[in-house]
């Protein structure tokens, strides 16, 4: 195997495989990245098992072969070297060569059999349905933050994905907070069933996204893809049973806080720096038309700020984690927020104004 490219063109998918393979098989095939050359063009596989990973990319290719190489080495070779040309070439003795055209420099790395590289999966075209890169991503910025980091409760450890009438729905939970995105499909999309998928596929497609044009997405029983442009991602997806989101969203809250959403997030900022880093427990009082929002940390000292807001409902204590609060106003584009709720003890709602296609829930503390 014998082929030559511009360092950069190859660069930017090798940073890609090695975002896939699995750092915890450091002298395994799956440490790996698959290269074959042929017809001038140069395809690349990383896998995981779980997340895979497959591009093809134009180079000029002398002499035809595979192979595979260990992909954190080679990421870095490739980045130590300098701009321009480089041939690649593969020996009789299976030792592949890294050489710079227009630089004295020699590489050398050991290669493994292509043919002990794991298989990655395929879909018919005829499975796929076309999304806006920038509904998606959207999507999953507003939700992945909110999944359960506990590996005992699998099922809730990557947003759950389903179609809602016209619309497509993602769901996250950690079983304190839940949040929710809706987006208007562009057209009929046959047989999705909800499926829970895997943060991982999820962040490096959100990386690698310029927000413009499409995206293609399949889904099967067990797996889901995604084409974004020429880069080809697959992921198996997470088994189990996803709670029933519809039953922990309040549908009718008696009260309702409108307030300057910049002005809630810079005081929860502030106030924070005194919470108990443990419990992040931030206090809400409320009374005509004024949120006071404080913190108290043991020992060392307490802090509070009082905020306008649009409120006409009895005096009132909410607790909450205030990082359940910050991480959804990040996401929420609107100048104006509303907190909902019922009672100090049930659910509250963040939404922005004017209401969206989001929302956020966030399960309150013990006051004292």
């Amino acid at each position: 195997m014998k082929f030559s490219c511009e360092k950069e063109v190859l660069l930017k998918e090798i940073l890609t495989a090695q975002e896939i393979i699995s750092s915890r098989n450091a002298l395994s095939i799956l440490s790996n990245v698959y290269l074959e050359a042929d017809n001038d063009k140069l395809k690349i596989k990383a896998t995981d098992l779980k997340v895979s990973f497959e591009v093809e990319i134009p180079v000029d290719v002398q002499i035809s072969g595979r192979t595979t190489i260990f992909c954190d080495k080679f990421l870095g070779i490739l980045r130590s070297l300098p701009e321009g040309e480089i041939v690649f070439e593969l020996s009789e003795e299976n030792v592949f060569f890294i050489r710079p055209v227009f630089k004295k420099i020699d590489f050398q790395l050991r290669t493994m059999s292509p043919d002990k590289y794991p298989e990655i999966q395929k879909v018919s075209e005829d499975r796929f349905f076309k999304l806006p890169q920038k509904d998606f991503i959207d999507m999953i910025s507003k939700t992945i933050f909110a999944v359960s980091t506990d590996e005992t409760r699998y099922f809730m450890t990557g947003p759950y994905l389903e179609r809602v009438d016209k619309s497509l729905v993602m769901v996250a939970t950690d079983g304190r907070r839940l949040s929710l995105a809706k987006k208007e499909l562009p057209g009929e999309i046959e047989g999705l069933k909800g499926v829970i998928i895997p943060t991982k596929i999820l962040n490096i497609v959100k990386k690698l996204s310029s927000g413009e044009g499409e995206l293609e997405i399949a889904i099967t029983e067990k797996s889901i893809f995604i084409r974004l442009g020429e880069l080809n991602f697959s992921s198996s997806l997470i088994e189990g049973q996803f709670p029933n989101y519809q039953r922990v969203i309040p549908k009718d809250n008696k009260y309702m806080i409108v307030i300057k959403k910049s002005v809630l997030e810079d005081a929860l900022k502030r106030v924070s720096v005194l919470a108990e880093q443990k419990s992040r427990k931030v206090l809400f009082f409320l009374k005509e038309n004024s949120l006071i929002v404080a913190s108290e940390e043991n020992e060392v000292g307490q802090a509070k700020e009082e905020l306008e807001c649009e409120y006409s409902g009895p005096e009132t204590v909410l607790a909450v984690n205030y990082i359940y609060v910050l991480e959804p106003l990040r996401e929420m584009g609107s100048e104006d927020i509303s907190i909902e709720f019922t009672e100090e003890t049930k659910a509250i709602t963040l939404k922005p104004i004017p209401e969206e296609d989001y929302l956020h829930i966030v399960m309150p503390m013990q006051v004292t």
